[in-house]
């Protein structure tokens, strides 16, 4: 990562999490007291992820599904699931569930673009070639998640949607990134950063649901 780059993350994610923090605190009582997340119960979700250089870390969300939801079903979340609370469907219409990773990118575990980080179960199953993305620092956004933002759409069209994302999904999300380091720039990430906000904006004054930039891998 450029110093010019770390700098960019340091002073939005700062001045993001200290703007966005009435947000925080009115999204965070409205899932504790979300009846089928149970009252009183966790307002973050962090799952492990694999970041630079391969090394783990926990990525945060806030809740957007039931507590045991990582026993209750697969680890892929296609369509509708019904392990999503009814708060979560309005955070993950509006994206709001993934605002915590400004935590992660003020940590420099994330930054703002950049590959979004895998779960590792499936980095796994990289190739040698595909492992190359993970000398890349993992992200909020990036131009993969502009390309699949309908992606838990196409997922759910598939008769065996793990198959298709380890397949076909997420070798191309990989390419598409390695792609996009090889040239990027400041600018070019300010580019990605505003695209993934005018499709946010536009998602929402559609009254489109969770399609739109869904993280496929599960994010309770």
């Amino acid at each position: 990562m450029t110093r010019t780059k770390r700098v960019m993350d340091v002073c939005c994610s700062l001045v993001g999490l200290i703007v966005l923090a009435p947000l925080f605190a009115l999204v965070g009582f409205a899932i504790a007291v979300d009846v089928r997340n149970g009252r009183g119960g966790p307002v973050l979700f962090g799952q492990e992820r694999v970041g630079l250089h391969g090394v783990s870390f926990r990525m945060w969300k806030f809740r957007t599904m039931v507590a045991d939801a990582e026993r209750r079903g697969a680890q892929l979340t296609v369509g509708a699931d019904p392990r999503v609370t009814r708060v979560g469907r309005w955070l993950r219409r509006l994206k709001l569930d993934e605002l915590p990773q400004l935590l992660n990118v003020l940590r420099g575990e994330m930054s703002l673009v950049g590959p979004r980080p895998e779960v590792p179960r499936f980095v796994a199953l990289y190739t040698e070639a595909q492992r190359a993305v993970l000398d890349l620092v993992p992200g909020i956004t990036d131009p993969a998640s502009i390309r699949y933002r309908d992606e838990a759409s196409e997922l759910a069209r598939s008769a065996d949607p793990e198959r298709c994302y380890i397949e076909e999904i997420m070798p191309e999300k990989i390419r598409i990134n390695l792609e996009y380091a090889a040239h990027a720039t400041p600018w070019s990430d300010f580019v990605v950063v505003f695209a993934t906000l005018g499709l946010i904006a536009g998602r929402r004054a559609s009254g489109g649901t969770t399609g739109a930039l869904t993280r496929s891998t599960l994010g309770a």
